[in-house]
């Protein structure tokens, strides 16, 4: 088969503004009645091969999706199969002058001699068809290789000669992405997820629904306790709640045990009696210190406090008073440090007061977005043309993290996009159009953006990974769903939720791959993801673009991971102990290099046990300003902004078992590779305005940070008490700001 096979669909392609449109409007069909290819058996579909029809030799051919090979025969399985044995356990080592490949190199060389004066095995990237492309109408994607191109311009007697060329594609100016890069993670098969597909309708109601629920936690904090919400505590909330959740929606939580969330309730109960901000001069620790000793004993004569607890916080607060209108000369240090001695003397006594409503505030907003999953589930079923005969039950089991398996009966396979076991109805119509260098999808009146150069990644991944709709039908349709999925979970203000989706810079991801083998991230999502290969959080809207699904759900065999997870204590103690499980259990070559914040007053949990675990070959620190990070905004902001500094130290930790520390040991010379790829080439600017600092939790507090502190990356705010599990915990919040690494998290 030649790439020919596909150029006289170009002078016939359409510019495609809705996926609902009907085939005829795209000219004949790709496969005609009189000559259909033979059916598939269900083994090989399930290994990646789709039949085609090709215009120019009339007749059908065979793709796989998973290998990109194409042959005209049907293709056998477990001889073209490149991916039933990557590790050669289940099947014999060929002989002869193949000895010292690898076993998928083996049946990849026997496939391409099997399919020998053929020029299609010459194309780096194949496509089973050529798809209307909603970016570029009747072109190739930016990344079609030369020559493609060139076998388009050759005409055949069958081929209708078009008037004129087909437009240019569109090639971004700068790639923040290698989607060449093919995996090296083993998984055993597995049947397909049995989550509900999207649709736009469905969306547009759970962005409605969840942004009703932000409203509702504003109006909680300020009608109980007379605050507002800390900052982005509402996104650290979905992200804590679904490392627990069994419940049905991608997103919002509604099986949760316990329904109090400890991130929430120590978030809001860190802002009590006042949120402290950052202070810089004099003046400022004189006003935060009247306002807290005021807001004290307010607090404690309209609450049920015990008499005791009243008679120390008015004696403390009543002190405080006098001593600021006694003492006009105290220095700023003399303020923080009586601040630091009122927050210790009365902070267990405001907490005490404001236990159950703080609790009631978490309950109230878990029991609402329990109601809210119930009602988008009823009407999203609804939509679907043949429900699961047991809607309500079907997909508890997915949600929920499997065991890895250790069934020697399962096949290895490399790993797979996730494919979703309920068919996708026929999705409505979403227009798209272009200004200067922002693609804009609009459904019922509601617009999501995306650049264009991140519109074309999404473009490729889509077609490296999505089978069930060749002529993008339904492409529209499912970016504007993932992209208003990832709006919503940002949040509405501005920069809000951006440290969600900040990821590596580039030059670290290819030191990664040249040095340790990496092709695959743990956390990430289709809009920041550097391979092709990742886990993402909401597997429904991001399979069709290369997600695994959740990684808490992903159980590889073998292969080398990049781990950067969201700042988000719950979550990163799950990533550890699921690390822990898998290495354990494989004897294959397994390797995660873990990218997280260095805070050590005290020692987040997770980085405790990484340090601790007997799996650790190696740990490496970058120090603060000494290296940066891609911006979670990267998608949609300006190339100026798509980098800044961090503010905080990194450590990073290589956790592999024997046979993976064997292949990608890190050795000094990796190491200095990796450490010279993390320094910043460029000046990144470190604005925005810094976030404010937590006020006292249950016990004694440390006191605010005497320093000055820095300015944080715009993308990499972090609210106060994120992280606050003790007093001590205000280091992390005052000092090293925002969480530059976090991504949307894949739970």
């Amino acid at each position: 088969m030649s790439n020919e096979s596909q150029a006289p669909l170009k002078g016939e392609a359409a510019v495609v503004h809705s996926p609902s449109a009907s085939a005829a409007s795209h000219g004949p069909p790709l496969s005609p009645s009189a000559a259909k290819p033979p059916e598939l058996p269900d083994e090989l579909i399930q290994a990646g091969w789709s039949k085609c029809w090709s215009r120019r030799e009339n007749r059908p051919y065979y793709f796989n999706r998973f290998t990109n090979q194409s042959l005209w025969e049907v293709p056998v399985l477990g001889q073209h199969d490149v991916i039933s044995d990557p590790l050669g356990l289940n099947a014999t080592p060929a002989e002869g002058a193949d000895g010292n490949l690898g076993n998928g190199q083996r049946k990849r060389r026997s496939s391409e001699e099997q399919a020998g004066g053929h020029n299609s095995l010459k194309r780096a990237k194949a496509e089973p068809s050529t798809p209307i492309s909603p970016s570029t109408p009747g072109a190739k994607p930016w990344s079609a290789a030369p020559d493609d191109k060139q076998g388009a311009a050759a005409p055949t007697p069958t081929t209708p000669v078009t008037p004129s060329p087909a437009p240019a594609p569109y090639r971004p100016a700068v790639v923040y992405w290698d989607l060449d890069i093919q995996t090296n993670a083993v998984i055993r098969e597995h049947p397909p997820a049995q989550h509900l597909p999207p649709h736009p309708e469905i969306e547009l109601q759970r962005a409605q629904l969840v942004t009703k629920l932000r409203q509702h936690y504003h109006e909680l904090c300020h009608q109980r306790e007379g605050i507002d919400p800390p900052r982005e505590s509402f996104n650290r909330w979905l992200l804590e709640r679904k490392v627990l959740d069994k419940g049905l929606d991608p997103m919002l939580p509604s099986d949760c045990e316990p329904v109090i969330s400890p991130s929430m309730f120590r978030e809001v109960m860190n802002d009590i009696p006042i949120r402290l901000s950052r202070i810089k001069y004099k003046e400022e620790a004189r006003k935060l210190l009247f306002k807290y000793a005021e807001a004290a004993k307010k607090m404690i004569d309209s609450r049920n406090a015990s008499p005791e607890s009243r008679k120390v916080v008015k004696w403390n607060a009543e002190d405080t008073m006098s001593w600021l209108r006694r003492d006009h000369s105290a220095s700023k240090e003399d303020y923080m440090d009586r601040l630091e001695h009122l927050r210790q003397q009365c902070g267990p006594h405001v907490t005490a007061v404001a236990k159950d409503s703080v609790e009631g505030i978490c309950s109230k907003i878990y029991q609402l977005s329990s109601e809210y999953s119930r009602r988008l589930r009823h009407t999203h079923l609804s939509l679907l043309q043949d429900p699961p005969a047991d809607a309500s039950t079907s997909s508890s089991s997915s949600s929920s993290p499997p065991p890895p398996s250790s069934s020697s009966s399962s096949r290895l396979v490399y790993c797979y996009p996730l494919r979703l076991a309920q068919p996708s109805p026929a999705l409505p119509r979403v227009e798209l159009h272009f200004e200067n260098d922002v693609a804009c999808l609009r459904f019922r009146g509601e617009m999501v953006k995306v650049n264009r150069g991140h519109f074309s990644k999404l473009e490729l991944l889509y077609r490296y990974s999505c089978m069930d709709d060749s002529r993008f039908e339904k492409f529209l349709s499912r970016v504007w769903c993932l992209l208003k999925r990832y709006q919503v979970m940002f949040g509405s203000s501005a920069n809000e939720g951006t440290g969600l989706q900040g990821a590596l810079p580039v030059s670290v991801f290819e030191a990664l791959n040249r040095q340790f083998g990496v092709s695959f991230e743990c956390f990430a999502s289709p809009l920041n993801c550097y391979y092709k290969q990742f886990c993402s959080a909401f597997p429904d809207t991001d399979c069709y673009f290369g997600s695994r699904g959740p990684f808490l759900s992903f159980c590889p065999v073998s292969g080398s991971f990049e781990a950067n997870p969201p700042f988000c204590e719950e979550l990163m103690d799950a990533m550890v102990t699921h690390f822990e499980e898998l290495l354990e259990q494989s004897s294959e070559p397994l390797s995660f290099i873990v990218f997280v914040p260095e805070w050590r007053e005290p020692v987040t949990p997770a980085l405790g046990r990484m340090e601790a675990s007997r799996f650790l070959r190696h740990q490496m620190s970058v120090p603060a300003y000494e290296h940066e990070y891609r911006s979670g905004s990267q998608h949609i902001c300006k190339r100026e902004e798509m980098y800044y500094r961090a503010v905080h130290g990194t450590a990073v930790l290589f956790l592999q078992n024997a046979a993976g520390f064997a292949k990608w040991a890190p050795t000094p010379e990796r190491l200095a590779e990796l450490t010279a790829s993390y320094r910043p080439s460029r000046s990144a600017p470190a604005t925005g305005a810094p976030p404010p600092l937590a006020s006292p939790g249950p016990g004694p507090a440390h006191p605010p940070a005497e320093r000055e502190p820095p300015a944080l990356g715009k993308a990499g705010e972090r609210a106060s008490g994120a992280l606050v599990s003790s007093p001590a915990n205000h280091d992390k919040n005052n000092n090293n700001g925002g969480s530059p690494q976090d991504k949307m998290a894949a739970v």
